[in-house]
């Protein structure tokens, strides 16, 4: 089966087509090296048409490239010599370390290194003459120095691309950081809009639809003192919103946040709307993220209750045992009742993600014939979970 060998790479024709054309013109001039001359010059023409052959590969097989150049330039040595041939196999070192493999890259500048010091002493035994270092020196040239080059070149090349490798995954880490920030934000967002504006809409709904089905003035006007009073709560809820949505900072809640004093309020707004409630809150003072994530648990539970509780008295409880705080919210259920108000599914989503940042457990289901909430919200950091 016959081997297809690389396309070599335009710059290296360019080196092996220059190469070859500067040695034919030094041979035909009579420009030689200080070869032995135990062969003609026109045997030199070998050596260098090898070499020149070899710098094709310089890239794409730089090992075996440069294993096959050494014995050219060894035979070149026994002719009279071409600069030519030895400045291309000077290329062919460098290459071999630049391109070659990385345990080639750490061994050809050993070898050479090791080369050149063997010529030394070789030549100064057989020479015993000062004059040996020279051709030591020479050795070193051609051989180590390109070598060692390449290893500079190589090194300096690897740490460039380590350092684009750290940029592209610095920039990465920070773009993933940017969209969990912007996902976070939006999820904030979403569940500010909802405890903020959903839960008046939907007694806004209720009560609206009791007031067209049921032709009693007293219920209207009883109704429409409900939608009104939740008309102007979810329009200061939502001018709250717009001041943390223009609020460069975004890391705190606003001094108007609501707080656990106002579940009163709540509860006494709930039973306007028709539900019974009865509320048992035994707490002292609590951490404002805390305070707020309870209040948004319970107003989320009675506006379910408002929408799908079946007739019957709902109860919250609020208890603080150690290090947490216990919310518990339930309501009747016969699981058979549709909605009185239209909505998206999203607050239990809320209530859930809200006793999530605190680092809290949360559940909501029915239990029998009740549906239950359940919030444990840890008052420290440290606290159990």
């Amino acid at each position: 089966m016959a081997v297809t060998l690389p396309r070599p790479h335009r710059f290296d024709v360019y080196v092996a087509v220059a190469g070859l054309l500067g040695g034919v013109v030094m041979w035909a001039l009579g420009l030689y090296t200080s070869g032995s001359g135990v062969l003609s010059s026109t045997w030199g023409l070998i050596s260098l048409a090898v070499m020149a052959a070899l710098e094709l590969l310089r890239r794409t097989r730089p090992q075996f490239a440069l294993a096959v150049g050494s014995l050219a330039l060894v035979f070149d040595m026994f002719t009279t010599g071409n600069a030519a041939t030895i400045l291309m196999y000077t290329d062919l070192a460098y290459a071999a370390v630049l391109y070659g493999s990385p345990a080639a890259a750490r061994r050809v500048p050993v070898v050479t290194g090791l080369a050149s010091v063997g010529v030394t002493l070789g030549f100064l035994i057989w020479w015993r003459s000062p004059q040996a270092l020279f051709v030591g020196l020479g050795a070193a040239v051609v051989s180590f120095a390109p070598a060692a080059t390449g290893a500079l070149v190589r090194n300096h090349r690897d740490a460039a691309e380590a350092a684009r490798l750290r940029a592209e995954q610095t920039a990465l880490l920070a773009e993933l950081d940017r969209t969990q920030a912007v996902t976070a934000e939006r999820a904030r967002v979403a569940r500010e809009l909802h405890d903020l504006v959903a839960n008046h809409l939907s007694a806004i709904a209720i009560h609206s639809t009791a007031a067209l089905s049921i032709d009693d003035p007293a219920t209207t006007r009883e109704a429409l003192a409900v939608i009104r009073e939740n008309s102007v709560d979810g329009l200061a809820e939502m001018r709250r919103l717009i001041g943390i949505l223009r609020d460069g900072s975004g890391d705190h809640e606003p001094a108007a946040a609501p707080t656990l004093d106002r579940l009163g309020a709540l509860v006494e707004a709930a039973r306007a709307g028709g539900l019974d409630v009865r509320l048992d809150a035994g707490h002292g003072p609590l951490p404002a993220p805390v305070g707020l994530a309870a209040y948004r648990i319970v107003q989320e539970s009675l506006t379910n209750a408002l929408k799908h509780a079946s007739a019957g008295r709902v109860t919250v409880s609020l208890a603080r045992r150690d290090h947490r705080l216990d919310v518990t919210v339930t309501s009747p259920y016969d699981g058979h009742s549709g909605p009185r108000a239209p909505g998206a599914g999203a607050g239990l989503v809320g209530m859930r993600e809200r006793t999530s940042l605190l680092g809290g457990a949360f559940t909501a289901g029915p239990e029998g014939a009740v549906w239950v909430v359940h919030a444990t919200l840890p008052l420290s950091e440290g606290g159990p979970r």
